[in-house]
């Protein structure tokens, strides 16, 4: 008789402290006014950064457009002597030509003037677009880290585990609203999955007894040799319908249990998984003509022994059940591809189409029939296998094979 388990313990109580009403919802220092404050302050700052520049770097182009572009050097007989302005010390010049001669010394002083000033303005403003830029990287990884936050505690939960909390501090602003929203939010999950892990439980309890009783009552009255003909084919048919109950009840835990993701991990080798699997249903195999064969390279993975071992004893039993009356034959390989650890069936059998693979994963489905009885299974092992592979953080994926039968592929992360 099946024992109750003991049920899971009540989900821990949150550390952190709730949100408090702002009584002045104006003043919360929300993102957006520090965001505001502190892109609005940085253009401040870089604006008269670059106004100062400009300021230094146009005094010294007017300090220098104070020097003299000529100098008299003989005032009776009108000698002039330029270094900017060779053309003016030319004696024989005219009046009119020598102004002339000064304006557009002048005019190209002026324009010399201000492209030095534009080419250094440039350089300060590139230099200053470096700074701001490495500056509002920092400060806006500062404003959102409590997002990576956020996220890592996010990914842990997808790990399965919802004790985890953000109990983000810091300001009352909207990321603390979303991260005490967030918590909220992992706290009723966690409740839920504790009663649904406590339903489980009873559940698994409730049903499980009275088939047991149910079974050996059945065996019982089939053990005495003086009951009817009748009565015994009727007992044994009896037994097969309660053998199938006990087998879909088994199938509908274990689908409940393995949709949870695995929380104690140990070293397994599908290799190992696979051999002894094939030993399982090596006797079935042998009763169908069916050949099991196949090459298995070591490929440790970190899971559940019990629940990899039954990914492996669902496809090959499958292999075997659904294959041809003759020269059918059952293919299993392990190895490790591309960092994964790989389990491959591959099987002789009726012709699958593309369009069907899909609901083989669904529960009670099969090949061409919905919902109906089957001797070889309840219609659970595709997707006991898909709830498995997945709460391991694997896939599994089945294609047609040329010529009948399938190629289930099983991929987990070494």
């Amino acid at each position: 008789m099946a024992t109750t388990p003991a049920p899971p313990g009540a989900p821990p109580k949150p550390t952190w402290a709730p949100r408090s009403a702002t009584p002045l919802p104006w003043l919360r220092p929300t993102i957006r006014i520090r965001l505001t404050l502190l892109y609005g302050g940085m253009f401040l700052i870089a604006g008269i950064l670059l106004l100062s520049i400009i300021y230094l770097l146009a005094a010294q182009a007017v300090r220098t457009g104070n020097q003299p572009l000529y100098k008299i050097v003989d005032f009776e007989g009108l000698r002039v002597a330029s270094n900017d302005c060779p053309g003016v010390t030319n004696g024989n010049l005219s009046l009119s030509e020598f102004n002339a001669a000064i304006s557009e010394c002048i005019d190209h002083e002026r324009q010399a003037a201000l492209d030095r000033l534009l080419s250094r303005s440039l350089l300060a403003l590139l230099g200053l677009a470096v700074i701001a830029f490495a500056f509002g990287y920092a400060m806006a990884g500062r404003v959102l880290s409590p997002l990576g936050r956020i996220t890592r505690t996010a990914r842990a939960v997808a790990g399965s585990d919802l004790s985890r909390r953000i109990e983000l501090d810091g300001p009352d602003d909207e990321l603390k609203e979303l991260a005490d929203t967030f918590d909220d939010m992992l706290e009723r999950l966690q409740r839920a999955f504790t009663a649904q892990q406590r339903f489980v439980g009873n559940a698994s309890h409730e049903l499980r007894t009275p088939l047991a009783i149910n079974r050996t009552l059945l065996e019982v009255h089939l053990s005495d040799p003086n009951a009817p003909v009748e009565l015994q084919q009727l007992g044994k048919t009896l037994l097969a319908t309660n053998e199938r109950s006990e087998q879909l009840v088994e199938g509908l835990l274990l689908l409940a249990r393995s949709d949870n993701q695995i929380v104690e991990r140990k070293p397994v080798d599908l290799a190992e998984v696979a051999g002894q699997a094939i030993d399982q249903v090596h006797a079935e195999a042998g009763t169908k003509g069916v050949e099991v064969r196949g090459t298995r390279e070591p490929a440790v993975v970190q899971g559940n022994g019990v629940l990899l071992e039954r990914i492996a004893l669902n496809l090959v039993q499958n292999a075997v059940r659904y294959n041809v009356p003759e020269q059918g034959w059952v293919e299993v390989t392990t190895a490790v591809e591309n960092g994964q650890a790989v389990l491959v069936v591959t099987n002789t059998g009726p012709v699958v189409p593309a369009y069907e693979i899909d609901n083989l994963f669904e529960p009670f489905r099969r090949l061409r029939t919905e919902r109906t009885g089957s001797d070889k299974g309840v219609g659970l092992g595709l997707s006991i296998a898909r709830s498995v592979a997945r709460a391991h953080g694997g896939h599994i994926y089945a294609q047609p094979r040329e010529g009948g039968g399938l190629v289930m592929r099983v991929t987990l992360p070494v």
